[in-house]
């Protein structure tokens, strides 16, 4: 038998991964552009420095550019403070903050599943190629 045979599902399993690497890498990419024009154009609070909060978005882009799977685990955790800020400004911020709170909220929920899911296919196959033990 081929060692270099690449088994039926292995077609699959990389869509999903380069899919989910590249939803990973969109949200990430709108929560961005998204937090400049929120606090720089579309609704400014009046103090421009909350467009900081950004700065630790750039930190995980480079990571995921580089398809590098630890840096997908530990932004599926970053993201969460941006979600509470979403829900938080969209439950008590007037129009317009309240729908780019929304969006927002729908970007890091995009950012979040696309992450999870990216590292569970990468594992499963690490698994299958016989790269990973398996954890308990």
């Amino acid at each position: 038998m081929n060692d270099t045979a690449v088994p039926a599902n292995q077609g699959q399993a990389d869509a999903v991964v380069q899919a989910t690497r590249a939803l990973s890498i969109a949200s990430l990419l709108g929560l961005i552009v998204l937090g400049l024009a929120w606090e720089l154009v579309l609704a400014p609070t009046g103090n421009r420095t909350l467009v900081l909060k950004v700065v630790p978005l750039l930190f995980p882009l480079v990571g995921l550019l580089k398809h590098r799977m630890y840096t997908h685990r530990w932004v599926s955790l970053l993201v969460w403070i941006y979600f509470t800020e979403g829900v938080v400004r969209a439950t008590t911020d007037p129009y317009p903050s309240w729908v780019l709170a929304l969006v927002e909220v729908l970007l890091c929920l995009v950012l979040f599943t696309a992450s999870a899911v990216h590292v569970r296919w990468r594992l499963k196959q690490a698994r299958a190629r016989g790269l990973a033990t398996e954890t308990a």
